[in-house]
């Protein structure tokens, strides 16, 4: 496994190495002995997978609140995306900055993402799944959101001429600003 730092503290990029033959390939996506011996303990208690039937789906940016806050581990089953992650820990270093990265079918990279980041992503092919474990079990009542093209954010989602389609919950996100988040850094 392929693991790889990023601008934001405790996101990283996971690839893992993929056996393949003519037949195709085999991978270990997660395996938890290996990833802790890197620090990466993790306890996932739930796998999500959704599909998005055009490009530019978005879906984003997201948050589950403590007590049920989520660490997520992102892959793309089918298809291309690009996924961010955005740090609304109060008191970060990085607060509100975001980082990026393409994942795909073919690359095979997962993206790590801890409680205390937004996380949101949009569709670059047709019939693109995407696949995500998490630590801790859906609760309507700690679910988030804050819009995806906040400008006081400023991710560059690369999107062209393609009109965004969002959710209507997406749509009435709140703007950063005006959002009070329930995450604190603590110094990692």
């Amino acid at each position: 496994m392929q693991i790889e730092e990023t601008p934001l503290s405790g996101v990283k990029i996971l690839t893992p190495r993929r056996f393949g033959d003519s037949r195709g390939f085999f991978c270990e996506s997660w395996n938890r002995r290996t990833l802790a011996e890197h620090g990466l303990d993790y306890d996932f208690v739930q796998d999500n997978h959704s599909l998005s039937a055009a490009v530019g789906t978005v879906r984003g940016l997201h948050f589950q609140a403590p007590p049920h806050a989520q660490d997520k581990l992102v892959r793309c089953g089918r298809g291309r995306l690009f996924d961010v992650a955005v740090d609304i820990r109060k008191g970060s270093p990085t607060y509100g900055r975001w980082f990026g990265s393409e994942l795909s079918f073919e690359n095979g990279k997962q993206l790590l993402i801890p409680a205390g980041f937004l996380h949101g992503f949009v569709t670059r092919e047709p019939d693109t799944e995407i696949i995500y474990k998490c630590t801790d079990y859906y609760a309507p009542e700690c679910d988030g959101a804050v819009r995806f093209d906040d400008p006081d954010i400023g991710i560059d989602w690369d999107m062209g001429e393609v009109e965004a389609i969002l959710s209507d919950k997406d749509a009435a996100a709140p703007y950063l600003k005006d959002f009070d988040s329930p995450f604190v850094w603590e110094g990692v």
